[in-house]
């Protein structure tokens, strides 16, 4: 890491400081730890000053200059590990180097001004692997947006099937139900009383399905949580919008066939076979 790096990346320090220029080859070793890497290895509220060692040598020659808030490391999902940095310029093992740029500019221009700028330095330096903070994020969590996507798909596909059974299941009962209706009619009952006597069954219907669904969706929401990333297995709000989504939906495919009944004629009714 190279001087201010934690401060380009908007890291907070809890405890000591960042790197600096003077943090060079022939300097003392120095490092910066995370909270986990504090709790993990007991260092107590003074973890700045401390001294520690890297690898299995039992040296301790890499004095502790910082405490750094603990952040996401290589996977947005996984828990924060103990995490130690040191200063390149220190690092016997250096192959390559990734940059963090932080300007004022739009992130747009700077990975345009990037290339021009490295070429001035040196022209024989490669840039490869342009990208911002936000990108590096949503490449990191691209299964989870694409399971979410399926997710999604799969969930309106199934909303359309279960209205288009809803009101073919209704519509077969109300086909069947013609004499009942056209007696019902004939007795005196009215349109409204009618369409109210399909809807009933809609809403019982509707019912079941809405316990039987949210139950499921509670059990599977606990099973699926580790392919989850800032979001919660089961959330009460999207749980209650979509059972009234979907009692809305069920409404809408039991109407047509409520409104068909209440216009039976008694007398062709009577008829039917």
């Amino acid at each position: 890491m190279g001087p201010d790096y934690f401060h380009t990346l908007g890291a907070q320090l809890v405890a000591g400081r960042d790197f600096t220029t003077a943090d060079g080859a022939n300097a003392a070793r120095v490092a910066i730890v995370n909270e986990t890497f504090v709790k993990k290895f007991k260092l107590g509220p003074d973890a700045v000053g401390k001294f520690m060692a890297e690898g299995s040598t039992d040296s301790l020659t890499i004095q502790i200059v910082g405490v750094v808030r603990d952040n996401k490391y290589s996977d947005v999902k996984d828990p924060t590990p103990p995490v130690f940095v040191i200063p390149w310029r220190q690092d016997k093992y250096v192959g390559s180097l990734n940059y963090y740029v932080r300007g004022s500019v739009s992130p747009a221009q700077l990975l345009r001004e990037i290339p021009n700028t490295m070429r001035r330095i040196d022209p024989n330096l490669p840039v490869e692997d342009l990208m911002t903070v936000p990108q590096q994020v949503a490449d990191n969590t691209y299964m989870d947006r694409m399971i979410s996507t399926m997710a999604a798909a799969f969930a309106v596909l199934a909303t359309l099937l279960a209205a288009i059974g809803l009101y073919g299941v209704l519509a077969y009962s109300v086909a069947q139900r013609t004499r009942e209706l056209g007696v019902r009619m004939a007795l005196g009952a009215n349109a409204g009383s009618v369409r109210a006597l399909v809807l009933k069954q809609v809403a019982v219907m509707t019912l079941i399905g809405a316990v039987l669904g949210v139950g499921s969706a509670f059990a599977l929401g606990r099973a699926a949580r580790s392919l989850l990333f800032g979001v919660q297995g089961y959330d009460v709000a999207t749980v209650v919008g979509a059972t009234v989504l979907l009692g809305i939906v069920a409404f809408g495919a039991g109407y047509l066939p409520a409104r068909r009944a209440s216009k039976i004629s008694p007398m062709q009714a009577l008829r039917y076979e």
